[in-house]
This record gives C-alpha cells, structure tokens and sequence, in this order.
C-alpha cells in the first residue's frame, strides 16, 4: 500500500461530535434494493472521519453512478460498526484498522477489499496559556514539544489516542507515566476541559484540535508530519473498505462496483488540491459545520492513495503498529484470505 503525503497540516475527525445523522438503511432489514432504474441501494458504515471523504467525493463525482450504486449512509461508531456489518445493516464499513483487526480476532468473517486513505492523523493542542508559558508555537520542533509537555496535565477520550502520545513523548525521552492524565468521555470534553482549563493539552483525532487553533483558544503543536511515529510510512495505518465474506460472493459485481469508485475518488483527492470546488464540496458533506480552512487542512493530512490496492508487507507493519504500538489487539492477525485486490478494477 502506497501513498504520497499532501503537504501542511492536518486529518482526522472526531465522530462523537461531527458525524452526520444516522440515515436508515437500504430495505426495511438493511439489504440492499435495486431500483426501477436498474442501481443497486447500499448502505454504507461511516463514522463521521476525514477518511469517509473518499466515498462522499466518489458520490459527488459520480464514480457510484456510473457503476450503477446508490448510497445511503448509516452513521455508526468504533463500537458499533462491526456488529453492524455482520448483522447486514451495512453493506460496507468504512473501518480503522483498529476495529477490522479486533473483528478479526474474534473470528468474524470480514473481508478487506480496498484501502482509501493512509496515516494516523491526530493533534496535541496545548492551551494558549501553555503556549505562551513554555514558549511554545505551531512550528516548535517536536523535542521541545515534548519537553514542555513532561510533568504536564493531559486529557485523552481514548486508550488509543493516549497510547499515541505515548509514543511521541518516549521518542523524545519523556515518560509519559510521568504526566498527569485526565481520561475524557468524548473529544467535546477534551476541548471543554482544556478551554476551562482543566488540562494543559490534549490529544485526538482532527479536526478538533485545529477547530480549537482555529478559534483561538489552543496551538496545535504535535501532528503526523512533526512526529513520524504517526506517520504511513511508520506505522502502516490508514483506512479500509470491509464487507462480509458472504456478501461478496454473493455480489461481486456490487463490491467491485464499489471498490472501482473509491478507488477513483483517492486518485482525485491524490491529484487535486483541498481547495478544488469538489474536493471541498464533499468535505462539508463529511464534516459538516467545520470551516473551510479547516477541512483543507485536514484533506491535506491525509495519504490518498492512486490504488487502493492492499500488499502483505502493509497489512504485517499495521498489525504490528496496532498490537505493539498501542497495545490495542493484544492478539491481532491479519491471513492472506482477510484482504483482496480481486475486487480492484
């Protein structure tokens, strides 16, 4: 699986509090429909991220339609999204590694059939008054940064996103037993607590820390360009399109369909700028209310992919990234009959 980094900024979104509304499913159960017009209605898991952007973008452009799909989209989160899939209410999960690995391990019978996006786009952002008091700006270098955090107060809404802080502090030295953690229910709380400063900093998925800088109340001083620990390249980690292992041999030409059209939407994104009129059209599709600078700058986080194509070397490095490096799926395995290209135009 390779990528290119679109240069500046930053990714990733936080879905407990930007997803768009849970939408019903296809049929009255979740299957999909064919229409009089002759296109087949499927439902598809999003979970309200930077990374869905690839199947709004292939909507939007028309990719879907010429491979005569519909889509309808059922919001869902970490926790729900496997079961969803398995119980037929979505066709299609737009799903981490994180919980495509842990389904998994669990025995479930997913398939991956294309990947749509690289990286582990996340932001610390440090509080104006932090900032200010260590000397700190959104160009620091990553060994200060780190420093400065050491003995500091830290919030995080997720084992995951805490373990990544791990990594970035201890790469520069810094223990982060050492800090005081304050775990947050949601990323809302994670900025609520920092703007009434319960916290120095947090970490999460974007764009909640850039919507902070932007608004004037933090400094995001740590992303995946700063610290490559987070990065593709380093940690294999990106996106994938799952289905069931039944329903794609029960609809291969629906899931090649499918896998076709994303696969043209990570190419566009791949090429085009974040401000291109489509590219920003289907960003405020995707994280609707969040502002225009903010969305480029997340679309620019993102490793999109000319091919969706998968490869044995990536999928060992994002296991090993998710059972070594957060200690997520402590059992997590990835076999040669988990994943496939055969879907790939």
């Amino acid at each position: 699986m390779k990528y290119r980094r679109n240069r500046p900024f930053i990714a990733l979104s936080a879905s407990a509090v930007l997803a768009a509304p849970l939408m019903t499913a296809c049929g009255n159960d979740g299957s999909p429909s064919v229409g009089s017009d002759g296109k087949t209605t499927v439902s598809v898991g999003v979970s309200g991220n930077v990374f869905d952007l690839s199947i709004r973008l292939a909507e939007e452009n028309g990719y879907f339609a010429k491979q005569n799909i519909k889509i309808k989209y059922v919001t869902l989160t970490a926790a729900t999204g496997t079961s969803a899939l398995q119980s037929g209410s979505v066709q299609f999960l737009n799903s981490s590694p994180t919980s495509y690995l842990a389904g998994l391990s669990k025995g479930l019978p997913e398939l991956s059939v294309a990947t749509n996006g690289g990286g582990n786009p996340l932001g610390v952002v440090v509080s104006t008054r932090f900032a200010k008091k260590h000397g700190l700006t959104a160009t620091s270098p990553a060994d200060k940064v780190a420093k400065a955090l050491a003995g500091s107060t830290a919030g995080a809404s997720s084992a995951n996103t805490k373990a990544e802080a791990g990594i970035f502090l201890k790469a520069h030295g810094v223990a982060p037993d050492g800090l005081k953690w304050v775990s947050l229910p949601s990323p809302a709380a994670d900025k609520a607590a920092l703007t009434k400063g319960e916290v120095d900093w947090f970490i999460t998925s974007e764009p909640i820390p850039l919507q902070v800088q932007h608004e004037g109340d933090g400094i995001v001083v740590a992303d995946p360009l700063k610290v490559p620990q987070w990065s593709y390249a380093d940690a294999g980690y990106g996106q994938v399109v799952a289905v069931k292992q039944s329903y794609a041999k029960s609809d291969p030409t629906t899931v090649k369909g499918f896998a076709t059209a994303v696969q043209q939407a990570t190419a566009y994104l791949r090429t085009h700028q974040a401000d291109d009129k489509n590219v920003l059209g289907a960003a405020r599709k995707t994280l609707p209310g969040v502002p225009d600078d903010v969305l480029s700058a997340a679309v620019k986080q993102v490793d999109w992919p000319r091919s969706a194509a998968q490869d044995a070397a990536g999928w060992q490095k994002t296991v090993a990234f998710v059972k070594n490096g957060i200690g997520a799926v402590p059992d997590a395995s990835v076999s040669s009959g988990d994943w496939t290209n055969k879907y790939l135009p």
